[in-house]
């Protein structure tokens, strides 16, 4: 075998040693230890939430400790195969296809090495909020509100509707979703923003152009362990008669929940279930996410102004177009990754806006381009 083989193999060992370490495997497997000795408690599901959230944090440690665990392991059957591959070619022949299967299997390890911050191992809690556009931006975030359970659902992560409000003409006016599954809130945080449609609207009767926005919002759900400090003097309450699905029963109770945080003016709001007082549970739940992102973003400026960076997070602004018209194709403002198939996009094929993003977050250089 050629030298070049072995070499690639020892730095295959080093960089899986190194993300243990980094990573605090050791921490992590005791951790999954004292969980699982947790859930074997005949008391366990007493709290569904609580118990979900639990079973929610196992699933995010073991994406981590187990993939690390099965690359050590190949990385160790590499080494006997190089021994091998001494005396016969056949091992010979297997080596560079395995250590190129290595390799790609660092860097993903890699990037998720990148999902590092305080709640990025949490669940997401998701909302969309049609913009400028008329009809065309209720219909737009509709969309996207598939786009994602789409993506949730093609990774085995559960999907929860929270709230939804249908627009009398098509689309709708805003819905939030919350999304568990290991590492959600990591991946999806760098989905705030404005996400900007351009097509022929299915709306007018001339086939004109439009462009139509909607707005995502992602936050943390935080579990009721973390301190959250609100003071519910600060919190105005409103309630209000729920709308669409649900029957007679919608119109004749104010069971749906708003709460506006003054001093910041957030706004969140629950209406998805029949009983107020689980619109309420939901609606504080929801304000809870909401200020740990704000205390989130607040620290990621400190950081940028300590570092001299441009604060690579905010609400409002415009993070990805999405061409229908004059050519087909999905483009990252901030990352320059785009994709060709609109569709392919649409249908939750999102992964690779998500990884760019967690590279672009790190600090890792972009392509510019001439547009």
């Amino acid at each position: 075998m050629e030298k070049e083989w072995y070499d690639r193999a020892a730095a295959i060992r080093t960089a899986i040693l190194q993300l243990r370490d980094s990573l605090d495997c050791a921490a992590k497997e005791t951790r999954i230890e004292a969980i699982d000795a947790e859930m074997a408690a005949p008391s366990f599901w007493d709290s569904q939430e609580a118990a979900q959230l639990i079973v929610s944090e196992r699933k995010s440690l073991d994406s981590i400790v187990k993939p690390l665990s099965e690359a050590l392991a190949s990385s160790d059957d590499l080494d006997a195969m190089l021994e091998m591959a001494e005396d016969d070619e056949t091992f010979a022949a297997e080596v560079p296809a395995e250590v190129v299967r290595l390799e790609a299997i660092i860097e993903q390890l890699k990037l998720q090495a990148l999902l590092n911050g305080t709640h990025d191992a949490a669940g997401a809690i998701l909302t969309i909020n049609a913009r400028d556009g008329g009809t065309d931006a209720n219909d737009w975030a509709e969309m996207l509100l598939r786009m994602y359970m789409q993506w949730a659902q093609k990774n085995d992560y559960g999907v929860e509707l929270v709230d939804r409000q249908d627009n009398e003409e098509a689309g709708i006016n805003n819905a939030t979703i919350t999304i568990r599954g290991p590492m959600a809130y990591g991946y999806l945080r760098g989905e705030t923003g404005m996400h900007r449609l351009v097509r022929i609207s299915p709306f007018n009767s001339e086939g004109k152009r439009q462009t139509s926005f909607a707005a995502v919002d992602v936050s943390p759900e935080i579990s009721d362990s973390v301190a959250i400090e609100i003071d519910e003097e600060d919190v105005r309450e409103d309630t209000f008669r729920a709308s669409g699905a649900g029957g007679q029963h919608v119109n004749k109770t104010s069971s749906a929940i708003r709460l506006t945080h003054i001093p910041t003016n957030i706004v969140v709001q629950c209406q998805n279930e029949r009983s107020q007082h689980k619109n309420r549970a939901t609606a504080w739940k929801m304000l809870r996410a909401r200020m740990a992102r704000v205390e989130e973003e607040k620290r990621e400026a400190e950081d940028a102004i300590k570092y001299q960076q441009q604060a690579k997070s905010g609400f409002g602004s415009q993070i990805r177009n999405y061409f229908l018209h004059p050519d087909q194709r999905v483009k990252d403002a901030r990352t320059k990754f785009q994709m060709g198939n609109f569709h392919t996009v649409l249908d939750g094929d999102i992964q690779g806006f998500l990884d760019s993003v967690l590279r672009w977050r790190a600090g890792h250089p972009v392509e510019e381009d001439d547009e």
